[in-house]
C-alpha cells in the first residue's frame, strides 16, 4: 500500500509535480496527423494538465501553443492561421510556431514583442501522429522501436475512448500479468475455463519480471507446456503487446488519451513505405452513458479492451492505494512503482530517466516483436486460446 502523499507523488501529472516533470522528459502523441488539415487547421489539445492548441500555418509548419492568448486570454483555437503563424481572433496578436509574438494590433508594441514569449512546445510528425515534447531543452529523440520503424509491413492507428481515470492505472494493469488469465477468461472465441475463480491461471507455470536498460519492464509468462511469452512495458506509458503499441497519454490527473499503433508484417518481407498519414479509426464508447463514471456508467464487457477499461475506471479517478493489500502475484506492479519512483528521483537530481534517447543515429531497438507476433498467430496454449480478434487488449 501507499500513503496519500506517495500516491500523489507517482500519479499527478501537472506542471511542477514530480510525476509531471518525469513525463515531460518524453515525447507524447497528441493528435492523429490526418485530422489537422487546411480546412481544419487548429485542434484543442489537453496533455499533462496543460491546455494547448495544435495548428498548421499556411506555410505548412505545425506548432503547439498555450491555448490562452498572452494579450487578454481568448482561446487561440479560434485563431486565424496565416503564413507566419496563428493570429488571435480577438485582437489579432500574431504568434509563430516558437511562441514569438510577431504583431500586436492595434499598435506595434516592441516592448511586449521583445519581452513576452508565449508558451510553445516542439512538435514532430511520426507514424501518422503529431508528437509533442513539453520538457526542458535539448529535446531527446523519439526512440526507434522496431514496431515503429520497421519497413517490412504496414501500420494503422486506432483511437480508443478517453479513459476517465489516472494514467498509472492502465500501466499497473500492464505489469499485472495474472489478470490476463482471470479478467479475460470469458472473451469471445475462448473455451470456458474449468473454474471461473481461477480462470486459466493453472495453464501458467510462472511469471517473471525484470528491467532492461533500454527502458522497459519485461514481463515473462512461462506456460506449463513450455511455451514462453515475453513482451515489454516500455517506460513510462507504453505497452507493446503482440503486434501493437498502446500509448497511454495523460490528459490530466483523472483522464487519459489512448492511441494504438499496430504493425502488420508483409507476407513476403517486402519493404513498404508508410504514407505520411496512416489509416485510422475510432472505437465506439466502451460504456453507457459514454461520459459518466462508475457506478452510473455501465461498462461493456464483450471484448478485452472493454474489460480493461472497466477495471481501470472502477478503481476510481485516482486509485486509493492506501486501501489495497498487495500479494506475491502483484510483484510486477510493485516493480513498476519502484521503477517510477526511482526515475522521478533521477529527474529531481537533474539526470535523464530511463529510456531517453539522445543519439539520432541510434539503431532500431528490438522489443522482441517477431516472437510476440508468432505467439499471437499460434494462439496461447490450450485453455487460454483466444481468437486474434479478441486478443487486442492487454496481457
Amino acid at each position: 500500500m501507499l500513503t496519500k502523499e506517495e500516491n500523489e507523488f507517482l500519479t499527478h501529472v501537472g506542471p511542477g509535480t514530480p510525476g509531471g516533470e518525469l513525463l515531460r522528459r518524453y515525447w507524447h502523441p497528441v493528435a492523429v496527423s490526418a485530422e489537422l488539415t487546411d480546412e481544419r487547421p487548429t485542434m484543442f489539445v489537453r496533455i499533462l494538465g496543460e491546455d494547448l492548441v495544435l495548428f498548421k500555418d499556411k506555410s505548412g509548419r505545425v506548432g503547439l501553443l498555450a491555448d490562452h492568448c498572452s494579450h487578454r486570454g481568448a482561446s487561440l483555437l479560434y485563431g486565424r492561421v496565416e503564413e507566419r503563424g496563428i493570429s488571435c481572433a480577438y485582437h489579432g496578436w500574431l504568434y509563430d510556431c516558437d511562441g514569438n509574438i510577431l504583431e500586436t494590433p492595434p499598435e506595434r508594441n516592441d516592448a511586449i514583442m521583445k519581452s513576452v514569449k508565449h508558451t510553445a512546445y516542439p512538435v514532430q510528425r511520426f507514424i501518422g501522429l503529431y508528437w509533442a515534447y513539453l520538457g526542458p531543452s535539448p529535446a531527446p529523440v523519439i526512440p526507434p522501436y522496431d514496431i515503429w520503424v520497421r519497413k517490412d509491413g504496414t501500420r494503422k492507428i486506432t483511437v480508443r475512448p478517453v479513459l476517465d481515470c489516472n494514467w498509472f492505472q492502465p500501466m499497473e494493469n500492464s505489469a499485472d500479468s495474472p489478470h490476463l488469465e482471470i479478467l479475460h477468461q470469458d472473451g469471445a472465441g475462448r473455451e470456458a475455463p474449468p473454474n471461473t475463480t481461477r480462470g486459466f491461471i493453472d495453464d501458467v507455470e510462472s511469471y517473471d519480471y525484470h528491467v532492461e536498460e533500454w527502458g522497459a519492464l519485461i514481463k515473462t509468462r512461462v506456460y506449463k507446456n513450455g511455451e514462453v511469452d515475453a513482451h515489454p512495458l516500455i517506460f513510462p506509458n507504453i505497452l507493446r503487446v503482440g503486434d501493437r503499441t498502446q500509448i497511454r497519454v495523460p490528459i490530466d490527473d483523472t483522464h487519459m488519451w489512448h492511441v494504438v499503433v499496430a504493425f502488420t508484417p508483409s507476407e513476403d518481407g517486402s519493404i513498404v513505405e508508410d504514407p505520411e498519414d496512416l489509416p485510422f479509426s475510432y472505437d465506439a464508447p466502451y460504456k453507457d452513458p459514454p461520459d459518466a463514471r462508475h457506478p452510473v456508467a455501465r461498462h461493456k464487457m464483450d471484448m478485452v479492451p472493454q474489460q480493461d477499461y472497466m477495471v481501470w475506471e472502477t478503481q476510481g479517478p485516482i486509485a486509493n492505494r492506501a486501501a489495497e493489500n498487495l500479494s506475491y502475484g502483484d510483484r510486477g506492479v510493485s516493480l513498476l512503482r519502484t521503477m517510477l519512483r526511482e526515475n522521478i528521483e533521477r529527474v529531481q537530481q537533474g539526470l535523464d530517466p530511463i529510456g531517453i534517447v539522445r543519439d539520432p543515429d541510434l539503431r532500431m531497438i528490438d522489443t522482441n516483436l517477431d516472437a510476440s507476433i508468432a505467439m499471437e498467430s499460434r494462439g496461447r496454449p490450450v485453455g487460454s486460446r483466444a481468437s486474434r480478434a479478441n486478443a487486442t487488449g492487454s496481457s
